[in-house]
């Protein structure tokens, strides 16, 4: 079906298209008809991370622990996805249990979500700019932003505890008591599988830095040039369409599950917005 902003340029053809502005070109898109999930789709969501958390388990009680950390890895990649559709409300769920799954989240990822979300939104709205604490970290090289990965683990999570809206800091401050009950919890009983996922949660989070936000954003300059993107199906497929992460920008109302016929009718409107590539 050809797009809206296909039928624009083509109604218009004594128009030069390269005097339409990008934030017009981008208006023009059709995206409200990708916004509705299934319930197929509202249970995958919400199910995503679970499987590859229990894995993790499995094969670290086996002593496996190379592949166990595969799966602990790929868990917390799919419970970024995640909680990033839980900040942007599109995960299919009342605003409830939304909720009540970033909770989930911060006793299994040990990381205060809701302190994040309110920093990721943030990210949205200023873009690269130098009131962007998260976008920030694309401006540092490769290697320091993975050795400084804790740093930016910590400022993510204290920005939001400090600055957001008090019924969101109710929220992370809940959060925050959860993650120490499971600490406690893991000093008290030395039980091998909590010290692992202890762990391995710890590492994870001061990597996040660099896998989401250096990978995506880095050599970008805000406004329209904000991120980059990812075209190798397999690729996406394999990390849940987070690295279509132009995309996301000017539709965040947008649910990861519809990301692909998102960047297929960008491609077909804005393609010089999608040349940089994450790989």
């Amino acid at each position: 079906m050809r797009n809206s902003a296909e039928t624009f340029v083509h109604a218009n053809h004594a128009v030069n298209t390269e005097t339409v502005s990008d934030a017009e070109l981008l208006r023009s898109i059709p995206f409200h008809d990708l916004l509705s999930l299934s319930r197929k789709q509202i249970f995958i969501n919400t199910t995503l991370s679970w499987p590859w958390l229990g894995l993790g388990f499995l094969l670290a009680m086996q002593g496996w622990y190379v592949l166990a950390i595969l799966a602990t890895g790929m868990f917390y990649m799919l419970a970024l996805r995640q909680a990033h559709d839980c900040y942007h409300k599109n995960i299919g769920l009342s605003a409830r249990n939304t909720q009540i799954l970033l909770h989930v989240l911060a006793i299994t990822m040990l990381c205060v979500t809701h302190a994040v979300g309110f920093t990721h939104l943030q990210h949205h709205q200023h873009k690269l700019n130098e009131h962007d604490i998260e976008g920030s970290w694309s401006r540092k090289s490769a290697w320091s932003a993975i050795a400084l990965g804790w740093v930016f683990f910590y400022k993510i999570q204290q920005n939001g505890l400090k600055h957001g809206p008090k019924r969101l800091q109710r929220r992370a401050y809940i959060d925050l008591a959860l993650i120490f009950s499971v600490l406690l919890l893991t000093a008290i009983s030395q039980h091998p599988l909590l010290i692992y996922h202890v762990l391995s949660m710890l590492v994870c989070s001061c990597l996040v830095g660099f896998f989401a936000v250096w990978s995506v954003h880095h050599g970008c300059e805000g406004e329209h040039d904000i991120a980059r993107t990812e075209r190798r199906a397999w690729l996406n497929f394999a990390t849940a369409h987070l690295l279509f992460h132009v995309e996301p920008h000017p539709f965040p109302a947008v649910p990861c599950n519809h990301l692909p016929q998102l960047a297929q009718r960008m491609d077909a409107v804005v393609p010089h917005l999608l040349q940089k590539r994450v790989t």
